[in-house]
Formats: structure tokens, C-alpha cells, sequence
């Protein structure tokens, strides 16, 4: 996630006690809990039979650190700790779990004098059902802008009490957007061929401005009443599983909302990084890997805050890293949640990310998390991916897969630029030849766009075939592809001066909406020759393992065109990329080493036939996708 910093930099002389208030105040924001109005439990549950077998219960009640705590009657689950924090109003219980504990209902009691009262804690047996199942090549990964997808109930457009209603006619306003809007339109996911969701974080955002991105949460454990409620995330992922379409939670570790109810009543100075002043970040990670670093830099770029509305948390405490953990934990035990991808993921203490991939892989070691690496060269970006071949012993980020801006980099700059020697698809050689720096680059997700930076069809100046090119990289290289929502119907935006703009509103997605464009009768000629152009690459994909799991192999641009094959002991997959501004013929000799025994080939987007090898041509900035036949 990144936001314009220009907008950023005018807040940086601003007063950390406007932000902070006091820390202190003698009462917090009321919140539903199962006894007490005014008492906030979390997580609000636990379960037997976890891996994580012990939970920390943040307690938040006026003056909750003056009674005594003890356990009612129970069945194998003990009391292990119980913490003061710097705010009276914080405790922190840590029950113990035992492997042979059965669902109970565990009485936490807590004493003050005369005064007592109890709070019945649920240890719940584990729902059934897949969860954990984590992303993989097989996978071909849609991301939805959950308040610009589609809205399915007009009802929870405005909610009272909350900050900012529906402003449709704001490029950042609310557009009322929602969960139900993704489960009415999975028919559509699904004829594309799309195998996992990616939701833009649904959690509640009831910040005062620009609360419709989900990147300021104020509640950890809260849906976002304008998206729907918990139960609406469990249902649509039970639907999404009915139909094979895992979703991915988007996961923020790095930072809160600056309305979040903890701002009201800080449990430590340190939960959050503060300053004598508003310091953000200096959004530059090589920092952390540079061996002439200072130790200035190291710690503003970690503990200085992404933008003034987003105080940054410090995972350095063992109470906010516990937290952060179980609140992962938790959401995918509940909802049945098939992934994580983590937001501004270098921007964390790296030893707590380190241990926090870890303790939620220990649960559900299927995940594949993916984080964001939104930085400058392939050494960087390598260096957060897990068991990196060429990092420091001591070190490990557990992290197994990152997000691979750098080859979307360069596929831009390969559809928009002639190529020269390090330069236009050059880069993209280039890039590909840097794969040494990950444990396995085939688990890297690949992108064309996504929602921080202009559409892809944008960047290449609405160039049809250019927009071929594109979506055919990015469906038969290596790695897990990930769709930005419209990108499949010639989506279109530039970032500045909004992102806004690169979040626009699908189409029939709202009543009213002049043409639907989840339906083929709503979209032009050309939307549908591209959708179909992407159903067809996608479904290939989604049905050959050669294009998942197959090996690639790249041979040097030469004019402007680049040839690489995916292969394994089954099949042969042949691509081809001219990205010169003028019509090329293919002489294939040179390929003989992953042609030889091929006399014919299927264009796989078409199902055209081609029985003569020996030359291909292509016309200006196109792709040819072959599968190769004897």
C-alpha cells in the first residue's frame, strides 16, 4: 500500500499529542462484550485443539488493573499470567490450553474487595472445513476492491455512528461497495476461471476521510459494518469454497488507523513507535540490508509512521506482537480464510514478521503469505523472502512468497519502451535471470497492476495489443498471477492526482448503473474480445500443469523479440513476445533445443492450428502462445 506522499509531507512538522491526546483517559469507547457493556474482550474466543495452545486475553475496562483475576471450575485449561499494562484500564490474562481440554466455557473471575463479577470465556470446539489451504501456481488470484466491486445491500451504505457514509461521487469517498456484492457476482469469478480472491482489508476503517481503502483499521475484530458483518466474510468464503475459489485475507501489521479505539487509551507509551514530533517513515527499505547504514535511518525508516493518519505500531512489545499473532490466527480459524497477504510488509520490526509468519505457518503450514515488497531491485526485494539463498545465516523471514513488483516493473517498461541492452524487454531477461536470489521464484505472485499504481492498459497507453502482451506474460511465466479487478475488460486509470481514479466502480455493480459489465451483453466488442482473450489464457492455465509447475526456460531478446518455453515431461508450452512497433518473422532455428520433435502447434488463445515451425510471424507488440505438438 502506498499513498501520495506530497500529501504526506505537508503533515510532518504536526505534533505527536494531536494524534496521542492523553494516554490515559479514565474511560474508553463502549463496546459490546458478552457481560458488560463497557468491558472489551479479545480475542473474544479461543479453541481447543491449536497448535497455539495458550491465548493472551486482552481485558479493556475502567480501572480493570486494581481487581484480582482467578479461573471458576475447568477442565484442562489453566491460568498462566496475568499482566498489568501502564493504563489501569488493561489486563492481560494468558490462559493454557491442554491438547486433552474439551469446549468449555472457562469463568474468568474477577475480584475487587466485595465487588465481583465474571466473565465467561468460550473455548470452542474447531469448525469444520478447509482453511489454511494456501495460494500456489495453481492458483490464479483476482484482487477486489471490496468498496468499488459491487453493492449487493444498499442498506448498510450509511451506518449511524460511523464517520463517513456514501459518497459515490467522490473519487475517495464511500461507494458502498460490499461483501455481498462479491458473493452475488462469483458466477462471473468463476466463468473466468479465477481460483482465489484477494479482498482489499475489510476490517473496520471508521476513519473521518478516506476510511473506503481498509488500510487504517480501528477494529481488529470487526467487519466493517459498511462491507457487512463477521458472518457475512464466513459465508462468503463457504461460498467461495463451494465453487473452489480460495480467498486471501489482506493482513496489516505495520500500522493502525489514527480513530482506532486503542488511540483513546493507549495500555503503554510504547504500543505504538511516538516521537517528540510527526515523524513518518523514509519509505527506504535498502536500509535494512545496507552494510553502511546508520542507525538513524535504520529507525526512521522502521518506527517512523506511513502517513500522519496511521500511527505505527510497535511490535517490539510482547503484547502487541501476541496480539497481532492471535488476531491472525483467530479470523482464519473463524472464517475459514485461505491465506494472508501482508501490507507494507518491510516496514515492520522484522523480528517480530519473522516470528509472526512462523507462529501462523505452525498452525496452518499450507500458507503461502505473500508479502508486499513495494521497493527498488531484485536484491531488495529477495531479501525478505524466506530461506533466501544468499542472506546473512542468522536471519530468516519465514516469509515464503513475496509480492514480485520487480518483474512487473519490468514487463512495464518492456511494453512501453524499445528494447536496448539492459533496457524494454531486456529488463525483463534480466530480472528473470536474478531468480537466484529466491528459494523458489515460482511462488513470487506476478502482476500487471494492482490498486496503488495506474492500470496496467493506462500504462501502455490503451494499446490492445500491448494489452495481450501483458496479460500473456503474466499467465504462462513463472510464478502465482494476480488479477486487479477490471483489468480483464481494458480497466483504465491513472494514479495521479487520485487513486481514486485506478479504483473505479465495476460497472453493474450498482443499480442503476447504465451498462453491466460482469454480463457480455454490457460490454463492448473489445471489452469481450479481451475478456475472452484472458478466460481462455486463465482457464489454460488453471487446467495445464505445465504453466504452473513446468519449467522455464528463456532465450536473449533479440530485435525486440523475446522467446521462453514452460515445459515439463508432458507438454511444451512456447511464448513469444514482439514488443518492436513494427511486424517481426521468427526464424526458430535457434530454439532447437526446445523444439526439436515439434512439428505443429495450437494457438492457445484461438485453438488455431499452425503446421509450419521453422518461421512465426508476429505483428507489432503482440504474443503468440503455443502449445507445441508432434
Amino acid at each position: 500500500m502506498r499513498f501520495i506522499l506530497l500529501f504526506s509531507i505537508l503533515f510532518l512538522s504536526v505534533n505527536c499529542k494531536n494524534y496521542f491526546g492523553n494516554p490515559y483517559p479514565k474511560s474508553a469507547p463502549p463496546h459490546v462484550s458478552p457481560v458488560r457493556n463497557e468491558m472489551r474482550v479479545e480475542p473474544g474466543n479461543w479453541w481447543v485443539g491449536m497448535k497455539h495452545n495458550w491465548v493472551e486475553i486482552m481485558i479493556h475496562r475502567d480501572d480493570v488493573a486494581s481487581y484480582q483475576v482467578k479461573l471458576g471450575p475447568t477442565k484442562g485449561v489453566k491460568l498462566r499470567s496475568v499482566e498489568k499494562a501502564e493504563s489501569p484500564n488493561y489486563l492481560f490474562i494468558t490462559l493454557d490450553i491442554a491438547a486433552s481440554a474439551k469446549a468449555q466455557t472457562v469463568p474468568i473471575i474477577f475480584t475487587k474487595g466485595t465487588e465481583s463479577f465474571t466473565h465467561p470465556y468460550p473455548i470452542l470446539n474447531r469448525r469444520p472445513g478447509p482453511k489454511g489451504m494456501g495460494v500456489n501456481p495453481k492458483d490464479i488470484i483476482y484482487l477486489i476492491f471490496p468498496d468499488r466491486f459491487s453493492n449487493g445491500d444498499p442498506s448498510n451504505d450509511n451506518v449511524a455512528g460511523m464517520h463517513q457514509g456514501l459518497q459515490r461521487d467522490s473519487l475517495v469517498g464511500r461507494h458502498g461497495g460490499d461483501l455481498q456484492g462479491i458473493i452475488n457476482h462469483l458466477d462471473y469469478l468463476q466463468d473466468l476461471g479465477i481460483t482465489a480472491i484477494w479482498l482489499n482489508p475489510e476490517l473496520e476503517n471508521d476513519q473521518k476521510r478516506e476510511s473506503y481503502h481498509g488500510y487504517a483499521v480501528t477494529d481488529h475484530y470487526r467487519v466493517d459494518r459498511r462491507f457487512g458483518t463477521n458472518d457475512l466474510l464466513r459465508e462468503l468464503v463457504q461460498k467461495c469454497h463451494e465453487r473452489g475459489i480460495k480467498v486471501v485475507r489482506d493482513v496489516v501489521l505495520n500500522h493502525i488507523g489514527s480513530e482506532h479505539w486503542w488511540m483513546q487509551d493507549l495500555p503503554s507509551k510504547d504500543w505504538i513507535n511516538q516521537w517528540p514530533v510527526m515523524t513518518q517513515t523514509t519509505y527506504r527499505a535498502p536500509t535494512l540490508l545496507d552494510p553502511y547504514a546508520s542507525e538513524w535511518d535504520k529507525k526512521r525508516f522502521s518506527d517512523g509512521w506511513f502517513v500522519p493518519t496511521m500511527p505505527d505500531l510497535n511490535q517490539r512489545n510482547p503484547h502487541v506482537a501476541n496480539y497481532l499473532i492471535q488476531q491472525a490466527i483467530w479470523w482464519m480459524e473463524y472464517a475459514g480464510l485461505d491465506d494472508f497477504r501482508i501490507d507494507t510488509y518491510t516496514y515492520s520490526d522484522q523480528a517480530f514478521c519473522s516470528r509472526w509468519c512462523k507462529e501462523v505457518r505452525e498452525e496452518y503450514p499450507n500458507l503461502n503469505m505473500f508479502g508486499e515488497i513495494w521497493e527498488h531491485g531484485v536484491s531488495v526485494q529477495g531479501f525478505f523472502a524466506d530461506d533466501q539463498p544468499l542472506k546473512s545465516a542468522n536471519f530468516d523471514s519465514n516469509l515464503p512468497s513475496v509480492v514480485d513488483f520487480q518483474l512487473c516493473f519490468a514487463i512495464h517498461e518492456a511494453l512501453s519502451r524499445e528494447q536496448g541492452w539492459t533496457e524494454g524487454i531486456s529488463r525483463v531477461y534480466y530480472t528473470l535471470a536474478k531468480d537466484r536470489f529466491y528459494k523458489n521464484a515460482n511462488m513470487n505472485v506476478t502482476m500487471l497492476d494492482n490498486h496503488d499504481f495506474s492500470r496496467f492498459y493506462t500504462i501502455v497507453k490503451e494499446d490492445y495489443n500491448k494489452y495481450k502482451s501483458g496479460m500473456a506474460f503474466l499467465l504462462t511465466t513463472r510464478g502465482i498471477p494476480q488479477i486487479y479487478y477490471m483489468t480483464e475488460i481494458l480497466g483504465t486509470g491513472n494514479e495521479w492526482p487520485s487513486h481514486g481514479n485506478i479504483r473505479k466502480d465495476f460497472p453493474g455493480g450498482w443499480p442503476g448503473d447504465p451498462a453491466n459489465k460482469f454480463t457480455a451483453a454490457g460490454r463492448t466488442a473489445q471489452e469481450n474480445d479481451a475478456y475472452n482473450y484472458a478466460r481462455a489464457l486463465i482457464q489454460y492455465r488453471k487446467n495445464n500443469q505445465v504453466l504452473q509447475t513446468g519449467k522455464l526456460t528463456q532465450f536473449v531478446p533479440v530485435d525486440g523479440v523475446y522467446v521462453y518455453f514452460r515445459h515439463d515431461a508432458s507438454k511444451t508450452v512456447m511464448v513469444i513476445l514482439n514488443t518492436a512497433n513494427s511486424e517481426r518473422t521468427v526464424d526458430t532455428a535457434r530454439f532447437a533445443e526446445r523444439m526439436t520433435g515439434f512439428s505443429k502447434a495450437k494457438d492457445v488463445a484461438t485453438g488455431a492450428m499452425i503446421n509450419d515451425l521453422s518461421k512465426l510471424t508476429l505483428e507489432r507488440n503482440s504474443p503468440l502462445v503455443l502449445e507445441l505438438m508432434r
